[in-house]
């Protein structure tokens, strides 16, 4: 039990600067979509879209230089592609929200309209924490830990022990399900 608590610890930090940059984004979302309510006289998903595009280009420079800013920068083409691909997704989900309210129940006050834009970010924000830490911004591996062996000490199944053998069948010892950030990261 004692191997998980710093994984955890570390998780906890990364959910928490994630959650600033995210709080940080709704205030922008919300901010916009308000705006583009009272002043355009535009749709109110047409306007919760262009609030979600705003709240996403902000939410990329403040994980990409705040949050993540210790994670693989090698392939940033690839990381912006995939950025806007899951921040699809999010978008998608979070505007399904707001459209089901507005046009299936016929919710369209303020209040609803507000309502419904918080509980579709909030819906969203859940697939965007998997998704952005699992694949946009990866963890970087630690030395030795593509494949090569440390050249440190082994014990009989031919394991270092080190957290750079973290759920590889031949090392007994490892714990498949303590958090390691930096090892968990999907392959590309």
């Amino acid at each position: 039990m004692r191997a998980a608590t710093p994984g955890l610890a570390a998780l906890g930090r990364e959910f928490a600067k994630f959650g600033t940059v995210g709080g940080l984004g709704i205030v922008v979302n919300l901010a916009v979509f308000n705006l583009c309510r009272t002043v355009t006289g535009l749709p109110v998903v047409r306007c919760s879209v262009i609030a979600t595009v705003v709240a996403i280009a902000f939410n990329y420079l403040g994980l990409r230089h705040f949050a993540y800013r210790d994670r693989d920068r090698s392939r940033r083409s690839r990381q912006v592609a995939l950025f806007a691909a899951f921040s699809a997704v999010g978008l998608v989900i979070e505007n399904g929200v707001l459209y089901a309210a507005t046009y299936t129940f016929g919710w369209d006050t303020p209040f609803q309209n507000n309502l419904f834009k918080f509980l579709g970010i909030g819906a969203a924000t859940l697939f965007r924490f998997w998704s952005y830490r699992a694949w946009v911004f990866r963890a970087l591996l630690p030395p030795g830990a593509d494949g090569a062996k440390d050249t440190g000490s082994t014990d009989e199944t031919g394991s270092t022990g080190g957290p750079t053998d973290h759920g590889e069948p031949s090392n007994s010892t490892s714990n498949p399900a303590a958090y390691h950030p930096e090892t968990t990261a999907p392959p590309p």
